[in-house]
């Protein structure tokens, strides 16, 4: 099952592999922002699992791990590179040795991103063990459009020199998404983006503009998967501990209305022999024909339930407007 990457014509899996959990622990202004411990051997054999079983798109950043991911993502991909399609972000100051993160300037909305992207292009590149990256995108969602035009200019010029593929901005805000991708080297948008939540004017906007959506949190950061009830409490290093913004979270555990939602909408997201979480991903392929979502993984059986998604395809109209008819849509 393949997807094109919006107006680059890049054609990659239609499931992607997100690989914000394989970057292991690490802060962000030093707040958890990572997934608990990882082990480096369990992440390697699950990318090229994921490459065997048809998941040609990995998508990571260097704010993951404090570019643990990025090399993490590399190593795997030695010898493998010509198969995959990887995307990776910039726009934060990483400070490795501290394995903390903050912004270029006092907030993310008035960083000065531009000119530390040439240092930061060179160092995913270096990290990923690659010379050039297929979609480079802008990590700070909440930059301002003054500010981000000059990157944008800056990533065109990438695109020029072939470092860069193509670009896009994981961002939430339509306004500034527009902006952003009148650039001819825009691909993509990433948006949160799932059955329970997400800026549907935004995907609008990618299917308007032949974007593509890339889809971070399909699983609701892994509420989707079933795995977990309200009374779920997770680590001290699990970024899900203190995600206030994440609206499937309360104070650090599952939020009960999102709980009770999956069990009203399981029996159809289950539907022909499907997962919990394969079914979740059918949603989004089901809604538009521009979505690309990106669930994590930390396990080679995680990769295994994702990629088997593309075996049954997207939810049926019929399926789609039942759950629309159940969550009273």
């Amino acid at each position: 099952m393949k997807r094109t990457l919006g107006r680059s014509g890049i054609e990659v899996s239609a499931v992607g592999m997100g690989c914000w959990a394989i970057g292991g622990v690490w802060t962000f202004d030093g707040n958890a922002a990572g997934w608990s411990a990882v082990d480096d051997h369990e992440s390697t054999l699950a990318i090229q699992e994921a490459i065997d079983l048809g998941a040609t798109f990995f998508d990571t950043a260097a704010n993951y791990g404090c570019g643990h991911s990025e090399r993490i993502l590399g190593s795997a991909l030695a010898g493998r590179r010509d198969r995959v399609v990887i995307a990776t972000k910039f726009g934060h100051r990483v400070h490795a040795e501290a394995k903390n993160v903050t912004c270029y300037g006092v907030s993310e909305e008035a960083s000065d991103v531009v000119p530390h992207m040439r240092e930061d292009l060179e160092t995913s590149l270096a990290n990923l063990g690659t010379d050039y990256i297929d979609l480079y995108q802008l990590h700070p969602g909440g930059l301002t459009i003054d500010r981000s035009l000059p990157v944008r200019d800056e990533l065109e010029r990438f695109v020029a020199e072939g470092k860069i593929r193509a670009y896009g901005w994981s961002t939430d805000r339509t306004d500034a998404a527009a902006a952003f991708s009148d650039g001819p080297g825009c691909a993509a948008v990433q948006q949160q983006l799932s059955v329970f939540d997400g800026n549907l004017e935004l995907l609008a906007l990618c299917e308007e503009m032949g974007l593509a959506s890339v889809n971070r949190s399909p699983l609701g950061m892994g509420i989707l998967t079933g795995k977990f009830t309200a009374d779920t409490q997770f680590s001290d290093d699990d970024v899900r501990g203190s995600a206030q913004w994440f609206p499937g979270l309360e104070d650090g555990r599952p939020a009960q209305r999102w709980i009770e939602a999956l069990d009203s909408v399981r029996d159809v997201l289950t539907s022909d022999g499907r997962t919990l979480s394969q079914g979740a991903i059918a949603w989004l392929w089901g809604r538009s024909d521009v979505t690309i979502p990106i669930p994590g993984f930390k396990t080679r059986e995680q990769v295994r339930e994702n990629a088997g998604a593309m075996a049954f395809g997207p939810l049926s109209r019929g399926q789609m407007a039942d759950i629309e008819s159940i969550l009273g849509r």
